[in-house]
């Protein structure tokens, strides 16, 4: 715990704190402010996990977000997190950590073996190994595939912590703060705009955390202070760090992760461990900065081989000496910085290779740890260096992949041997590195005029960008991006998915010439960090291959996340019970005063039924319930079911598209059955739709399906028709709607409906609907369907009110032996009427099928109405809706029971239908249900059998009609 690789001074720790950790069992120390592979490097640690597919020893690469190898578990039992990077992981006391993917150690894994059989392992093997024989597929292959893939271990146990989903409004939203960062949002603050600056690191500075340069002659740290103090001490400035800004989505709008507490061993009390933010910016300024390129050459995954930025963070930010004796490697002058500090720390430099001198790197030697590396100079000599550190940079790649997420390609740029943001999001500058500026001065001036013109652009003021004065740095740089000659031997280019420069070239040979189909065949980007240190090198060694330039060879798509999210921060507080809301109607509280008994439907928590003192079990509460509304009146609380607002001169042209009836015919005041059909022509929805006026309908769907309907109607607008003049919006939630039905209907809403309204059957017909006033004036909407089968309305009122109306209708209907009835006895009604729902609307059933085949308009046009006229759809051996009573009255019938002839073998060879709905009806006294059967019309007055292997039964049933209560319809119109 001496931590050997330690400064004696320097760095941004707090050396006053020790902290201890664990890794792999072994106690360490570091201190606050390291990362864990800051410390694992200060105590020597140079072996830290071994790599998916060939088990090689891998170390720590990068500093930052980017890293492809040092990917370990941390903490245990229901916290235990698999594929954690090493270099954003914040140190804490008692920090426990574990490397992944070997077995029985990190120092000896057995598995390392299949770096011996490597020439089998190449791309693609999976498709030409286990071709044969087929039988061993599933027995044996894909077992021991399974076994070996994936990194990691997940908790066995639930997450014990919090998640959390937040919104975000700004005026500039500043993306990295580093220097182009800091000054974007200093300039935009000071203008008095809403900003919001998000840094995925725990501290503010970018790049000049790790390096030792001056601004204004001071240490440019000092300046970073200063901003700092500025950003918190304006006001609507607000600084997130620890946020990751992953995705840029329609309408100005980000994702991001802010790790609340990951940095802590459990969260404080009621304090999430993440939180999602969706962040609404009027514009924004990209200073993601740029990510180092590795260089490709035989044994670059050698621990030791590191990037030559990360080099000098962890020498000038964590007062880590990541060797004794280094080698620098590279193609550019910025890698020079790396040597010179590595110098003044006391490391001895054994040389620098410049690969524009003609010397390149082409070996690096050592198994667990690099003890030396092989230079081939200009001349053809080669020279083995020893050494334990090799510092290497092949470039810097600028971070834009924000900006290619509406689709936009980037840029190559020749002089800088990268590729530059192209056209990006709306509203979205891009300043600094992250734009291919990559000096200090260069990046000050841009965040300093871009977080000006953003602010300008929202309608700010923005005071002239003061800006702090820098030293003058070359970026000097020739390509370079494998020096290995042939592309032989073990040369990595995608660290974490094990990708080689030999798999590149196999992929072109067998034609995977696409960068597209390159990525997929070697699966190269496709890990956790999605390729950022390896992608450029990847698709520039196809163009080699290929003799394509590196910009016809082009790009693959990035995707967000930028950065891995745990599912736990999409998901939020969505877990368990509230892995979806729980929506309650108006009239709930009231609900729960009478006992009811609660039941999900769709998202909302109904009335199943309302229990009375006495009764002995839920049937005998049902069937009060059911006979009240039979014999005198009952009301339910139906707000539940979707409710669509639709208006516009094209209103009614639109509904002919989306029902399979006729609409324009339809006159003011009138209600309408209405049946929607899939493009396949199966049936999506029903329901009842009344016209207010000419061009003001109100839709009601199911309840399950409310949502659903709402997006199919939108996607119809939007993409099928948006030249229709027709808006809609959902008024669910805006109107409580409750259904009284019985003989004593009428005579209740007599009692509580306004003197200016007539409810007599010539003003108030079965399937009319109005508008009218209740209560002395307030406004209400009526509408005469009925569900029941019985006299009935559903009265709608502002869902405010829907409380105040369920209470004055039973105080209002006392005398009639008003009773309040639960989706339970709501469901027996409506099987004794006949009518479908959610059993019957399954997704499989046609309107034929339904018995509803008359409202099937032939005269125009609908969606799924070709398809619908499929013969094997119309065929009348399809099952057919048909009601089923039993034989014997007292015997239940289970629904899902099979049909099948009477006296034949239950076997699926027999089988004719199934039972949809069943229930026991209180009216007549017997068992019955509704089933889909084939030639089911043809088939009134057949017993059946009714198979219900699941209990062991086999029940006879008589085929009926389907309306078992008032089959002409009497009651209803009465």
């Amino acid at each position: 715990m001496t931590q050997p690789f330690r400064r004696a001074e320097g760095g941004l720790i707090d050396r006053t704190k020790v902290e201890t950790f664990h890794f792999d069992g072994r106690a360490l120390a570091g201190h606050p402010g390291d990362t864990l592979a800051s410390a694992l490097l200060a105590n020597g640690v140079r072996l830290v996990g071994r790599s998916f597919k060939y088990h090689r020893p891998r170390g720590i690469l990068s500093a930052g977000p980017e890293e492809p190898n040092a990917i370990v578990e941390l903490r245990d039992g229901a916290r235990r997190e698999a594929n954690t990077r090493a270099t954003i992981a914040e140190l804490y006391d008692g920090l426990v950590a574990r490397s992944q993917n070997r077995w029985p150690s990190l120092g000896l894994d057995l598995l390392s073996i299949n770096a011996v059989v490597a020439p089998i392992l190449g791309a693609g093997f999976y498709y030409k190994t286990f071709m044969w024989p087929a039988s061993f597929w599933e027995k044996l292959y894909e077992p021991l595939i399974r076994r070996a893939a994936g990194l990691g271990r997940a908790a066995d146990e639930a997450d014990p912590d919090h998640y959390e989903k937040a919104t975000a409004f700004c005026d500039v939203l500043v993306i990295g703060s580093g220097p182009a960062g800091l000054m974007a949002a200093l300039t935009a603050g000071r203008s008095g705009a809403r900003v919001i600056l998000c840094e995925e690191d725990f501290r503010l500075g970018g790049r000049l955390l790790s390096e030792r340069l001056t601004l204004d002659d001071a240490p440019a740290l000092d300046w970073v202070a200063q901003a700092e103090a500025e950003l918190a001490a304006l006001y609507e400035v607000v600084v997130m760090r620890r946020t990751s800004v992953f995705g840029v989505y329609d309408g100005g709008t980000y994702g991001a992760l802010e790790r609340v507490a990951d940095h802590l061993p459990v969260p404080p009390p009621h304090q999430p461990r993440q939180r999602l933010w969706r962040i609404v910016a009027k514009r924004c300024v990209l200073a993601a900065g740029a990510i180092e390129r590795p260089v490709v050459f035989e044994g670059n995954d050698t621990p030791g081989v590191m990037l030559a930025g990360a080099v000098r963070g962890y020498l000038n930010r964590y007062a880590v000496l990541p060797s004794r004796t280094a080698v620098v490697f590279a193609n550019n002058d910025d890698a020079g910085r790396t040597a010179a500090d590595l110098t003044a720390a006391g490391v001895t430099v054994a040389a620098v290779v410049d690969s524009r001198s003609g010397s390149l790197v082409t070996r690096a030697s050592g198994g667990r740890g690099l003890r030396a590396v092989e230079i081939t100079h200009a001349t053809g000599r080669r020279e083995t260096v020893a050494c334990d550190l090799l510092a290497m940079s092949g470039g810097w790649n600028p971070s834009l992949h924000l900006t290619t997420h509406f689709g936009a390609k980037p840029v190559y740029d020749a002089a800088l041997c990268a590729f530059l943001p192209g056209q990006s999001p709306p509203g979205m500058s891009v300043a600094g590195a992250a734009a291919g500026h990559f000096s200090t001065a260069d990046a000050l001036a841009d965040g300093g005029r871009l977080g000006a013109a953003a602010a300008t652009e929202c309608g700010f003021v923005s005071p002239e960008a003061l800006l702090p004065k820098a030293a003058t740095e070359t970026t000097g740089i020739a390509p370079l991006w494998h020096s290995g000659g042939k592309l032989s031997g073990k040369a990595f280019v995608d660290f974490q998915n094990d990708v080689t420069a030999k798999d590149i070239k196999l992929a072109e040979q067998e034609g995977f010439r696409s960068v597209e189909h390159m990525k997929r065949y070697t699966t190269l980007g496709m890990a956790t960090d999605q390729g950022k240190t390896s992608n450029v090198n990847a698709l520039a060694i196809m163009a080699e291959l290929t003799g394509r330039s590196i910009p016809d060879t082009g790009t693959t798509l990035i995707r967000p996340p930028v950065q891995p999210v745990a599912i736990g921060a999409f998901a939020g507080h969505h877990r368990g019970r509230e892995f979806r809301p729980t929506r309650l109607p108006p009239t709930h509280q009231w609900a729960v005063e009478q006992g009811a008994v609660f039941t999900e439907a769709g998202q909302w928590l109904r009335a199943q039924w309302y229990p009375r003192a006495g009764e002995t079990g839920w049937q005998e509460t049902v069937n009060r319930e059911v006979l009240a509304v039979r014999n005198a009146v009952g009301i339910c609380d139906v707000t539940t079911l979707g409710k669509i607002d639709i208006q516009g001169s094209d209103a009614a042209e639109f509904l002919e598209r989306v029902y399979t009836n006729a609409w324009k015919s339809l006159a003011v005041g009138r209600v309408r059955y209405g049946l929607m059909l899939r493009e396949d022509g199966f049936v999506f929805d029903d329901g009842t739709t009344a016209r207010l006026d000419e061009t003001h309908y109100v839709m009601t769907t199911t309840t399950a399906n409310a949502a659903g309907v709402l997006q199919h109607l939108e996607y119809c607008h939007q993409w099928l028709w948006p030249d229709l003049d027709v808006q809609m919006i959902s008024v669910t939630e805006q109107w409580a709607q409750i259904a009284v039905a019985g003989p004593r209907a009428r005579d209740l809403l007599r009692r509580i409906v306004d003197a200016t309204t007539d409810l007599s059957d010539a003003a108030m017909p079965y399937m009319g609907a109005a508008a009218i006033t209740i209560m002395g004036g307030l406004e209400a909407r009526l509408f005469r369907i009925s569900f029941s089968g019985e006299l009935a309305y559903e009265l709608a009122v502002p869902a405010d009110h829907g409380d105040a109306l369920v209470r004055t209708l039973m105080a209002s209907g006392k005398d009639f032996g008003v009773t309040p009835y639960g989706t339970e006895a709501l469901g027996v009604l409506r099987i004794e009427k006949g009518h479908a729902a959610g059993a019957e609307l399954n997704g499989q059933t046609t309107a034929h099928d339904l018995g509803l085949g008359k409202l099937v308009s032939s005269k125009k046009d609908f969606i799924g109405r070709a398809m619908a006229s499929r013969p094997v759809l119309t065929d009348p051996a399809r099952p057919t809706l048909v009601g089923l009573r039993s034989v014997d009255p007292a015997v239940s019938l289970p629904a899902g029971a099979h049909l099948l002839p009477r006296g034949v073998a239950g076997v699926a060879a027999h089988d004719q239908g199934w039972l949809t709905s069943t229930a026991w009806s209180a009216t007549l006294g017997t068992w019955i249900g509704l089933g889909l059967l084939a030639h089911g019309p043809s088939r009134h007055g057949e017993i059946v059998a009714a198979h219900d292997p699941l209990r062991g039964r086999v029940i006879e049933v008589e085929v009926v009609s389907p309306v078992f209560v008032d089959p002409k319809g009497e009651r209803l119109r009465g």
